[in-house]
């Protein structure tokens, strides 16, 4: 059995140990586009082409040669129509060509006219304004060089990164595999919504939690629902747990008592470290392996039984941990300079993550209940405050502020 650390672990030392584990080592696997984002690129992608493919026009107008500038007041006359996705003649002397966003520059040609600032008579064009090379022209490769890389390995892939991936005309990306993860919960006082509320039963919200939290991230989730109180079946269902997932999640019941199994049934089948935490809300943690039959390893983690604790620790720890497991770069979590609408003069030893909410002044405000046990505090917020240990906040002090987007997402 490994001891419990005799002092509090900051949150960042618990987070150097759990990022020290993985990635899972499995093989990538290529996915079309359509199904890339939200997924971790598992290797550098290189462009095979210039973007633009060659010279284009940034507006709808008129392709000159400015060697024609003597002429522009007068008039010139307009030799061709060019469309986007057209291939142009080259551009004679003397003349124009009427061209649209997107098109070829013709060949001769080293500017573009916007329409607006263009004066038509029959089939003629003057220009009053002085023209200079290069005006409205987007040259090859000024957003993408052939050979340079454009996304890197470990990038968790937005929107913008696949668009960028099918603009240089790849149709499929090399994706680290899902992480596996399964998640149950102990607790015969657990009860379903939706059943009657028997007493001393309470509604088993955090499996729910999990549930959205864990949807946001490139995982394949397996509910496995409610254990009930025994060793036997707790073990159990962490064996069958770990037998198919990389990672299994409890949330409470990680304890000493006489009806909390998780930690005899993980030190059962493999390691267990219980860690107090330097953390409000959200300081018990457990982290330990659930040994397979074939020898490798589950990761096990054992999130607080308190839904607000949860929900912090999750995002604080458990997030970054699943991130670095799936192959992907964490990168440090943003925190942004507010000020500080309210006073907090009794600040706790430990470091807390209040739940704020950003007002129409540019402050924040703070939820008057501050409890572990208090979701409502987390739907009327929009973000935490990373307020260090001992440090009192006087209203109109600088914070650091956490979106619940950069925290979860």
């Amino acid at each position: 059995m490994v001891k419990a650390p005799q002092n509090l672990l900051t949150l960042d030392q618990a987070l150097q140990v759990l990022l020290a584990v993985g990635p899972v080592a499995r093989p990538a696997e290529r996915v079309e586009l359509a199904g890339a984002p939200g997924r971790i690129l598992a290797e550098d992608v290189t462009a095979s082409i210039d973007v633009p493919s060659a010279d284009n026009s940034a507006m709808d107008g008129y392709a000159v040669r400015t060697a024609d500038a003597a002429l522009f007041a007068a008039g010139i006359p307009v030799s061709q129509r060019i469309p986007a996705g057209s291939v142009p003649q080259p551009l004679a002397a003397g003349t124009a060509a009427r061209i649209f966003t997107g098109a070829p520059i013709p060949a001769g040609a080293d500017a573009v006219v916007m329409q607006e600032e263009a004066t038509v008579h029959d089939d003629c064009v003057a220009f009053a304004k002085p023209v200079e090379a290069g005006a409205w022209v987007r040259p090859r490769g000024c957003d993408i060089e052939s050979g340079s890389t454009i996304l890197k390995a470990g990038a968790r892939l937005r929107p913008q990164d696949v668009g960028l991936a099918a603009s240089v005309g790849v149709p499929a990306l090399p994706l680290r595999p899902l992480l596996r993860v399964a998640t149950l919960f102990t607790g015969d006082e657990l009860a379903a919504p939706g059943e009657p509320l028997a007493p001393g039963k309470i509604y088993n919200s955090n499996r729910y939690l999990l549930q959205g939290m864990l949807a946001a991230l490139p995982v394949a989730h397996a509910d496995l629902g409610s254990v009930h109180d025994s060793f036997e079946a707790t073990r159990d269902a962490l064996r069958e747990a770990a037998r198919h997932n990389d990672l299994v999640i409890t949330t409470g019941g990680v304890s000493v008592g006489e009806e909390d199994h998780v930690k005899p049934a993980v030190e059962a089948l493999g390691s267990l470290d219980m860690w107090s935490i330097a953390l409000k809300p959200g300081k018990p943690l457990a982290f330990g392996r659930i040994r397979r039959e074939d020898g490798s390893e589950a990761i096990f983690i054992g999130l607080p039984g308190n839904p607000v604790s949860s929900f912090v620790t999750f995002g604080l720890l458990l997030k970054p941990m699943l991130l670095k497991l799936a192959g992907a770069t964490v990168a440090p979590l943003l925190r942004t300079a507010m000020r500080a609408d309210f006073d907090w003069p009794k600040a706790d030893r430990r470091r807390e993550f209040m739940r704020v909410r950003r007002n129409a002044q540019g402050g924040l405000d703070l939820f008057p209940n501050q409890l572990s046990a208090v979701l409502t505090s987390t739907v009327w917020g929009d973000g935490v405050i990373d307020n260090p240990g001992g440090q009192a906040i006087r209203r109109g002090d600088m914070v650091q502020f956490i979106s619940y987007a950069d925290l979860l997402g």
